[in-house]
């Protein structure tokens, strides 16, 4: 991202509706795998700001990882120095097997070799560990807010399954998340693909600014809802969310 952009996130994202309602995500579905405990080491890949380290060091031992200097210097500063790393997702500063947890909260995308990014992040993952992963869904909602962000892609669901079979993982959940921001998103962005305007003129984006609490209410539980029930898989959504094991080895026969 743009190093602003981490100083602006840094300013909402502890109330904004998007990013509270993803860690909450996050989290339900790390507690529904039985990911997490005290003594088990979770990984944050791309950490940004470090606020999901923070908030998860509440339920195991967690690190951010991240490669911008302006992430690091705010995470450091959010979490101390020894719960920072320096290193990117497609090298990572940790032994095979390391960690319990690995996540990527919407970084893959801006990573052009994705599936090595997997397959590092996989690397680092015990037998058995858990990885969840984050990304912006579907090509048609592509705007210049990826542009800004440094998006190479945005994902459908089959590919994504794909990307995590491909480097050995397993599969446990795989559904498109913020369902009922799909509508009014691909309005807004096919309107301003069609009417650009000068970005002295657009102002502050949706993104970029809290809405008045109750809509910011009423926004987090349209957002979280939807994302934690698993009756329902969805075939659309703004983002997509994958949960996914490494396999333990077979058990080995004891002879008598």
């Amino acid at each position: 991202m743009n190093p602003d952009e981490y100083t602006k996130l840094e300013a909402i994202e502890g109330e904004h509706w998007f990013y509270t309602g993803k860690r909450h995500i996050v989290f339900d579905s790390l507690r529904k795998a039985n990911a997490l405990a005290a003594d088990r080491l979770l990984v944050d890949c791309g950490a940004g700001t470090g606020r999901f380290v923070r908030e998860a060091r509440a339920q195991c031992q967690a690190i951010a990882v991240d490669d911008h200097e302006e992430s690091l210097a705010i995470a450091r500063r959010q979490l101390g120095d020894e719960a920072v790393r320096r290193g990117s997702c497609v090298e990572l500063p940790f032994a095979d097997g390391a960690a319990d947890i690995v996540t990527a909260l919407d970084v893959i995308e801006h990573v052009e070799d994705d599936a090595r990014a997997v397959r590092e992040m996989t690397r680092i993952l015990k037998p058995g560990g858990v990885m969840v992963i984050t990304v912006p869904a579907f090509q048609v909602l592509w705007s210049d807010w990826d542009v800004i962000l440094h998006h190479f892609r945005r994902y459908r669901r089959e590919p994504l399954r794909a990307l995590l079979t491909g480097a050995g993982l397993e599969v446990q959940r795989c559904d498109y998340i913020n369902v009922a921001a799909f509508p009014a998103v691909l309005a807004l962005r096919k309107w301003r693909t069609l009417f650009p305007q000068p970005a002295a003129a657009q102002g502050p984006r949706m993104e970029e600014k809290i809405p008045p609490p109750w809509l910011n209410r009423l926004l987090f539980a349209a957002f979280v809802g939807p994302a934690c029930q698993t009756a329902i898989s969805f075939p659309f959504g703004v983002g997509l969310l994958a949960v996914a094991r490494k396999p333990s080895p077979p058990a080995t026969a004891r002879h008598p």
